[in-house]
């Protein structure tokens, strides 16, 4: 079983929308927070220590990933997709944009 983690800043639009397109994938666990202060479910260190995959949304998450769980990170494969926060929850438009850009990772 792969598990990816999806994250982006308030986990409230992009990085849900991912975890409920993966979560029916044969194969594939999926879960989602965000790195603000104010996200629906804010990232933890359990959240990273159970990814095999971890997707983020941006660089700055990246970096911003990186300089909370540095040392959590290592074994870990981190992505960046380079989604912009511009689309509503599980717009047709940004479902599809993941599953070009994440399927390939999970198949």
């Amino acid at each position: 079983m792969m598990r990816a983690l999806f994250i982006c800043s308030r986990n409230r639009l992009r990085s849900p929308t991912a975890e409920h397109v993966f979560a029916t994938w044969p194969g594939v666990e999926s879960d989602s927070a965000g790195l603000a202060a104010d996200a629906e479910v804010v990232l933890s260190a359990e959240q990273v220590q159970w990814a095999e995959l971890i997707f983020v949304m941006e660089r700055v998450h990246q970096r911003r990933l990186q300089q909370r769980f540095g040392s959590l990170l290592k074994g870990r494969r981190v992505i960046c997709l380079g989604i912009p926060d511009d689309y509503q929850y599980m717009q047709p438009e940004l479902v599809d944009l993941l599953q070009r850009k994440v399927g390939c990772y999970l198949r």
